[in-house]
């Protein structure tokens, strides 16, 4: 098998659990080790420390699966990895009467690097990230077949991710119901149905179902503004939490008319107001006229690597400050981040300066992380890559 040795001074993190190995940590790469092989990762005196596949050229060459000698990647592997993480589920309580919609497994928090697959009801969505998982994409399929018994199969592994590891991404229906136009399914007793067109993260924003439930708890008789606020359901918990007034704020226009219909099948349209507009010209018009009791800013992910992080941090620290103003004083405003590179330390951060440059002191009440079906391993900080705060907002005094 194919050989790759760490530099001295690169061993520590791989030892202690971190699944990664950085292109700068390279040594030596023997045995002819091609695009997707299995290869053994060594440290400088030869001892074995894991197992992987092998991607060159990327700035991450190997994810370890294993750590244990006798392991290969095959199909009884892959059973196995996807079976443990449906019981990691199971004592999670999921799927319940009230929620069929979450990830049954989140790449490296599942031992399974480059694979993540989310269930909505009877349909399940993959996303492969790396050259060697794609190349046993059909035991992968296969697996998933066998283990969940989805209705389909949807491929949603992102183009970019897959043009890094050079190969071609098959987006769409892969097994099963070819004529599906919608996913149909439940989260905290919420009826959605997403139609295939809306296609941000594998459909939906599962990570965030935790934080939803507290806003449902902080909403009663709070003024609130969601912005992007995708197909609602921030918004949905919102109103059902007993809030006076709710406005969601999409630039999307299918994104509002799913988030509308999605308000009607709850129960909920005449509690909120659902508005075309820039999140930013948003709040800065809430900020103008009277302000929110509790705003709610959860973009896009503005840092997909570490390379944009500086300039993701002064965007940051831009909507900070709008939603800042957005706020009337004492109200809360809860605003997230979705990148690693841009985590709970520089959210906050921004926050700091956001609410200095509009004259308001911004106090931290709760932190909050993806939910717990988006498991992190202890030694891979970077797996948690989904933090929010909710912070007061108070004038300086």
């Amino acid at each position: 098998m194919p050989k790759i040795t760490i530099k001295a001074g690169h061993v520590r993190p791989i030892w202690a659990g971190h699944p990664w190995v950085y292109a700068q940590a390279v040594e030596l790469v023997e045995g002819g080790a091609t695009p997707g092989d299995e290869v053994d990762v060594v440290d400088a005196r030869g001892q074995w420390l894991g197992r992987g596949l092998y991607s060159p050229g990327s700035a991450i060459p190997v994810r370890l699966y294993t750590r244990c000698q006798n392991q290969n990647f095959n199909l009884s592997l892959i059973e196995q990895r996807i079976s443990a993480a449906i019981r990691r589920r199971a004592t999670l309580g999921l799927p319940s009467p009230r929620t069929n919609a979450y990830r049954v497994l989140n790449g490296e928090g599942d031992d399974f690097p480059g694979l993540v697959i989310d269930r909505y009801a009877d349909t399940v969505v993959v996303q492969m990230g790396t050259i060697g998982v794609k190349q046993r994409e059909k035991l992968v399929l296969d697996s998933i077949e066998q283990l969940i018994r989805p209705r389909c199969i949807i491929d949603r592994t992102s183009d970019r991710l897959a043009r890094a590891e050079n190969f071609v991404a098959n987006r769409g229906i892969v097994r099963g119901v070819a004529e599906l136009s919608e996913m149909t399914f439940q989260e905290r007793a919420f009826d959605f149905n997403i139609p295939l067109e809306l296609s941000q993260k594998t459909g939906f924003y599962l990570d965030q179902r935790t934080l939803r439930g507290r806003i449902e708890q902080m909403a009663r008789g709070r003024q609130v503004l969601d912005v992007f606020c995708y197909v609602g359901p921030f918004s949905l918990a919102a109103a059902r939490g007993g809030a006076s007034r709710v406005t969601a704020v999409d630039s999307s226009l299918l994104a509002l008319e799913v988030a509308a219909q999605a308000a009607e099948r709850n129960g909920l349209s005449g509690r909120i107001v659902h508005e075309r507009n820039d999140a930013f010209d948003a709040m800065k018009h809430a900020g103008r006229h009277g302000g929110y009791d509790l705003v709610v800013c959860d973009p896009p992910k503005l840092a997909p690597s570490r390379s944009s992080s500086e300039r993701a941090l002064s965007l940051m620290r831009k909507m900070a400050a709008a939603g800042c103003q957005a706020v009337t004083p004492g109200g809360m405003l809860v605003i997230c981040s979705c990148s690693a590179a841009l985590g709970l330390n520089e959210l906050t951060r921004a926050l700091a300066l956001g609410g200095r440059d509009v004259n308001v002191v911004p106090r931290v009440l709760e932190r909050w992380y993806q939910g717990p079906d988006h498991p992190v391993v202890a030694a891979f900080p970077e797996g948690l890559y989904l933090s929010a705060v909710i912070a007061e907002i108070s004038s300086i005094k």
